[in-house]
């Protein structure tokens, strides 16, 4: 090998080297000190694609999660209301089975109408409770007991990519209500005996029918407690998976790191030998 001033090819060998070995060193550290594998595109492309994706996933179900909770405590609520209506129809079938006592006056037959009059105005005033300004229940009087196949139903998305939904059921507690009178055309009363007897047949439906809401409702409080755990089982797989993308392996980057420490300091050596290897052209000229 020819022995040249101008060109010093192992200095210029060994500085790329130490060159490459800071690089890697720096995103080494990079990596450890941000926990990430992946701090720029550049460091892995297509998982930075994948990754961006499955975050984005992870967001929607994270967010679908949260409306899934609120259709559930929307239907708490509505069953609330619902467990105060059945009070309500049992003290008036107590009532009104009181009423058919023969011998009672005129005057307390009146005074029980009284309290049912009171309790059937309490009902009407349940129709207008609302969850977060959306009503509980169905709004005007319906022709016959909707137990909830054509009710207004609420549209509840259950899956991030909205392809999975269900329906929640506002309670048809209109007609319940009408039936035991609280509109002009049932006018239930019990001021007789022989409308008391009526009263407590009326009333009797119209429990089993409360009853028959109240099922439903925990039926799809059931169905949305699934659906919820689904979503938060999905929830941890997807952030699973998005950690084997862009987690860091510490243990792995640590022996990495102490890897590219010696390579920094064998280069920097190295480099400063290769550049006193022309000092030796001044002997032959000397």
């Amino acid at each position: 090998m020819s022995i040249v001033i101008n060109t010093n090819t192992s200095a210029s060998l060994a500085s790329y080297n130490l060159s490459s070995t800071n690089v890697n060193l720096q995103r080494s550290l990079n990596r450890l000190s941000s926990g990430s594998r992946i701090n720029s595109s550049f460091d892995d492309a297509g998982g930075t694609a994948v990754s961006m994706k499955l975050s984005a996933s992870i967001r929607r179900t994270e967010a679908t999660l949260a409306n899934v909770n609120n259709s559930i405590a929307f239907l708490q609520t509505q069953d609330g209301v619902l467990k105060n209506a059945d009070k309500v129809l049992n003290r008036m079938s107590e009532l009104a089975m009181l009423a058919t006592d023969v011998t009672k006056s005129t005057n307390d037959l009146a005074l029980y109408n009284t309290e049912l009059t009171q309790l059937k105005d309490q009902l009407e005033l349940m129709l207008s409770e609302k969850f977060n300004g959306i009503s509980l229940f169905q709004s005007g009087t319906t022709a016959g007991f909707d137990t909830g196949t054509n009710a207004a139903n609420l549209t509840v998305v259950t899956s991030h990519d909205g392809d999975q939904s269900f329906l929640i059921t506002r309670a048809d507690l209109n007609y319940i209500s009408g039936q035991v009178g609280t509109d002009a055309t049932s006018g239930m009363q019990i001021n007789t005996n022989a409308n008391a007897t009526t009263a407590v047949a009326t009333i009797q439906t119209q429990i089993q029918n409360l009853a028959t809401l109240r099922a439903n409702n925990g039926a799809e409080q059931s169905r949305l407690s699934f659906a919820a755990d689904m979503l938060s089982i999905n929830k941890i797989n997807l952030e699973s998976a998005n950690s084997r993308i862009i987690d860091v392996d510490v243990a792995a980057e640590s022996s990495q790191l102490a890897r590219f420490n010696i390579l920094q300091q064998a280069g920097t050596a190295m480099l400063a030998q290769a550049n006193m290897s022309t000092q030796s052209i001044l002997r032959l000229i000397c």
